[in-house]
């Protein structure tokens, strides 16, 4: 059974700060080939499109698009705020390696 990804409170809080469903955006969460490890995170400001998966809380919108999907599979979006910045993170349990910039992983 494919478990979608999961959203975190403080991912959501995130984007309602910077104020993304206001204007019609939505955090769009994509898997591409890539980066140092195979795969790489591609994490942006986005309209939302017919085909996305949609998650949704404290009114704003996280997608991921159908290709990337299997990728995120009970993957979880958060964001940090830590000594060197504030991001947006993927924890995903389908990653066998990553790589020390947190955006790239392998499979």
């Amino acid at each position: 059974m494919n478990l979608p990804p999961k959203v975190t409170g403080r991912a959501f809080a995130r984007l309602a700060e910077i104020g993304a469903a206001t204007q019609g955006q939505a955090l769009r969460v994509a898997v591409e080939g890539g980066g140092c490890s195979g795969f790489q995170y591609e994490i942006a400001l986005d309209t939302p499109k017919t085909d996305d998966l949609v998650l949704e809380g404290q009114g704003e919108k996280v997608v991921v698009d159908a290709v990337s999907l299997p990728f995120l599979e009970n993957a979880t979006i958060d964001f940090t705020e830590e000594l060197i910045g504030a991001r947006f993170t993927i924890d995903n349990p389908n990653a066998t390696a990553s790589c020390g910039c947190g955006t790239s992983f392998s499979m």
